[in-house]
């Protein structure tokens, strides 16, 4: 499969399923067998055994045969064609109907289940669960930056993997997912030097977050940059699907937006770099993706005066929201801050509590319940966060509308 097909919905293809009526029965039981085609059925869902029975009648006949239409995976149609045969029915391909978007079906991975919460992709976009999961795993770890808290979650997720837990085997498909999580706060805990607080159990590799916050903060946002640009890209492709390059060239999630964020690159690099001639580029760039996005939004909201104002209103928010959603990253070492400060408290008060006797005693008790506390606390934290960064900044990008899944007919109580 090409890194194309991965990352786009599965092809379907609109079919009529015809047989003669007297064996029109024993084609839908055939379909329901299948569980691979999805049929246009008016009105709701029968009862238990009546489901067939209600597709019978609502079936179109004509000179004998009996139809219905709906849709199927392109791939399932040879393995169809083939279980139809045998109750003399056929499958006969159609032109997608104007107007309609057909199913969406995906294939299943661990990071499925963040782009499934927040909405099902357009038949049309391109599918980014691929990305989805290792950006979010980067983002967490970033904010719960340690090495044994990290090695945690990892055995937290082989536990998950092997259903130890029985309460908790719903959960073991999302095992690589927790694993993973858990690498990253380990990769980014060696780096800060942290394992269950400044033990000194590692040394630092890269920087110690609360004597060097200024670095952190700015790599925070860096890393929240080089992801809005992605999305960027992915919206720009999906907005090209949806309604070809004139669309995209004015949305603000296409060409448009793209143009107006690359404007703020270039003049942040200009301002950092005191070259002057990246700041007019900005300007200049930034000048043109504003008159794009203004001329789409005075088109989607009907043109006039009222439009106008409209329009004027949206592209003032949407500028301040690119600023607001870049400035959002700093959350990322705002809350690794945080993890650090949190565990530097515990184990300052283990060194101060340390001593002979009770006070070994107490000592350790403060360090593994500190630890517990801020381990529960700040997983919570991160894990939200990293949702809310991947949600309200990124997918907002990507997707401007949602699909409907595909949900092929096998009706229970059936005779199949």
């Amino acid at each position: 499969m090409s890194w194309r097909e991965a990352m786009s919905p599965v092809r379907m293809q609109r079919v009529a399923l015809v047989a003669p009526s007297e064996r029109c029965r024993d084609m839908l039981v055939a379909v329901a067998r299948s569980g691979v085609v999805e049929l246009d059925l008016p009105g709701a869902r029968a009862e238990g055994g009546h489901e067939v029975d209600r597709a019978v009648g609502a079936a179109v006949v004509r000179d004998g045969v009996a139809a219905h239409v709906g849709w199927v995976p392109s791939r399932e149609l040879p393995g169809l064609a083939g279980a139809l045969a045998g109750c003399d029915a056929s499958v006969v391909p159609l032109p997608h109907p104007a107007g309609v978007e057909p199913p969406t079906l995906l294939t299943g991975r661990a990071s499925r289940t963040l782009v499934d919460t927040y909405a099902t992709v357009p038949y049309r976009d391109v599918d980014p669960a691929r990305l989805a999961g290792p950006a979010y795993v980067v983002m967490f770890g970033m904010m719960f930056g340690d090495v044994g808290h990290g090695a945690v979650l990892v055995v937290l997720g082989l536990l998950l993997r092997a259903k130890v837990v029985a309460r908790l085997a719903p959960l073991a498909r999302a095992w690589a997912f927790v694993a993973g999580a858990g690498v990253a706060a380990m990769v980014f805990g060696a780096l800060y030097g942290e394992a269950f607080g400044p033990t000194g159990l590692i040394p630092v590799l890269w920087l110690d977050p609360l004597t060097e916050p200024i670095p952190l903060l700015g790599a925070a946002i860096g890393l929240g940059a080089a992801l809005l640009a992605v999305s960027y890209v992915l919206g720009t492709v999906n907005r090209v699907r949806e309604g070809g390059w004139g669309y995209a060239l004015y949305a603000r999630t296409g060409l448009a937006g793209t143009a107006l964020f690359a404007a703020v690159g270039l003049l942040a690099a200009g301002l950092l770099t005191g070259h002057g001639w990246w700041v007019a580029a900005a300007a200049a760039l930034g000048a043109a993706a504003l008159v794009l996005v203004t001329i789409g939004l005075v088109a989607e909201a009907g043109g006039g005066v009222s439009g106008g104002v409209q329009a004027g209103v949206e592209l003032v928010d949407t500028v301040v929201r690119l600023g607001s959603n870049i400035v959002s990253f700093a959350r990322l070492a705002a809350f690794g801050l945080t993890h650090a400060a949190l565990l530097t408290l515990v184990w300052e008060g283990t060194q101060g509590l340390w001593g002979p006797g009770w006070r070994a005693v107490a000592a350790v008790a403060l360090l593994v319940v500190g630890n517990v506390v801020t381990f529960g606390l700040e997983a919570l934290v991160a894990g939200i966060q990293a949702l809310r960064l991947e949600y309200y900044e990124l997918f907002s990008r990507v997707f401007t509308g949602e699909g409907r899944p595909f949900r092929p007919w096998n009706p229970e109580g059936s005779s199949t």
